[in-house]
């Protein structure tokens, strides 16, 4: 696969708060907006792959946004790995043009849990999460999960609140510069200690949004992309890991199946975690960043959180990460959380953010999982092949 594939296009809806707007609507926002960013017409599009809604779900949910759309796709399908879904969606796309099943595909995926869901719904889907037999009777949530891998970094190697706090705090420093995050107020560490309760030893500001919110991404091959007018990103590694369904089943809570999905996704693009030098994790709990950071082969283990009071993840750091804000900031609509951090990757490539641009933004590591840290995707991105 490696530099045979490029995104070509990005679209953002907005996020936030989005009352006006269902789901569906943001998506086919997002899909259109890619798709003109490109620099293509919907008829140069044969393939799209989207993720179902929890506020909006619909059965057949890639076909009825085609169908919405006026497009006949020969390659048309809905993914589902949590929140991994985003660049699953990617290698799958990628497969489906190596198979001759389409040349020109969008991924695309909206939500709106702040708008179009009741606080009843969110508390049952996260409570749902657990097995129906051994975790869900005892009454734990999503962020009640994370929080015992929180404590199990803490116990094991000696971890701090204080350092999962740097990681929402650097997230914050970057929204502050994203005129399009939904939170851009700069925060301190002393601020998440002191924010509400959530799962000991998680706080509010340790958790991220609940926003409404889409994105879309269009995936062709390299040799196409050299035609169009903007800057690509291509495809330099990609890999998976998968571990468990339920957290129960995790032989060790410290480390995932990230580091399955990281090896894979190095070993395609031939480079060392030495050779990137922008970072895209998924932040839907500050824990979870420590763990991948080690586990990608950032840092070594129980190292995770001092490397974070360096603070070389911040603006101006050496190693920039979450730069559009995270989920922690910018923005979490579920599911299409980590489709953000694609088209953050493509405009930093691109040279399109501002005050938040990172110098030198050639090469990019992408990683989302699914699940309660079960489902691992691992991208590498680069401005060349």
């Amino acid at each position: 696969m490696r530099g045979k594939y490029a995104i070509v296009g990005k679209a953002e809806t907005a996020v936030g708060v989005v009352p006006d707007y269902s789901p569906t609507e943001l998506c086919v926002q997002a899909v259109a907006g890619a798709v003109r960013d490109a620099g293509l017409t919907m008829g140069q599009v044969d393939g799209l792959l989207t993720c179902n809604s929890f506020a909006e779900p619909i059965m057949y949910h890639a076909e009825a946004i085609a169908e919405y759309m006026g497009l006949k796709p020969r390659y048309c399908a809905s993914v589902n790995t949590g929140g991994g879904t985003t660049f699953a969606a990617v290698q799958q796309a990628a497969a489906a043009i190596e198979a001759g099943m389409a040349h020109t595909i969008v991924i695309a995926m909206a939500d709106s849990l702040r708008s179009f869901m009741t606080r009843e719904r969110a508390m049952i889907v996260q409570s749902s999460s657990g097995h129906p037999l051994f975790e869900q009777p005892y009454g734990a949530t999503v962020p009640a999960y994370y929080a015992l891998i929180a404590r199990a970094h803490m116990d094991r190697y000696g971890t701090t609140e204080e350092q999962m706090a740097e990681v929402a705090v650097s997230a914050r420093s970057w929204a502050s510069l994203n005129e399009k995050a939904q939170m851009r107020e700069p925060i301190t560490v002393d601020d998440v200690m002191s924010s509400r309760p959530i799962a000991d030893p998680l706080k509010v500001l340790d958790c991220s949004l609940v926003s409404d919110g889409g994105a879309a991404i269009v995936l062709t091959s390299a040799e196409r992309a050299r035609d169009l007018a903007h800057q690509p990103a291509y495809i330099l590694g990609y890999g998976e890991g998968h571990a468990y369904e339920h957290i129960m089943q995790s032989p060790d809570l410290t480390c995932s199946a990230a580091t399955q999905s990281g090896a894979q996704a190095f070993a395609m693009a031939g480079l060392e975690p030495k050779d990137i030098n922008m970072l895209q994790l998924y932040d839907c709990f500050t824990p979870t960043v420590l763990v991948q950071l080690e586990d990608l082969g950032i840092c070594e283990r129980g190292e995770a959180g001092a490397f974070m009071q360096t603070h070389d993840t911040r603006p101006g750091g050496r190693l920039p990460m979450n730069t559009h804000g995270g989920m922690l900031s910018c923005c979490h609509p579920g599911n299409p959380g980590a489709m953000f951090a694609l088209t953050e990757t493509l405009a930093q490539f691109r040279g399109e953010c501002g005050a938040r641009q990172v110098e030198h933004a050639d090469t990019a590591l992408l990683h989302a999982l699914g699940g309660i840290m079960s489902s691992h995707a691992t991208l590498i991105l680069g401005r060349e092949v």
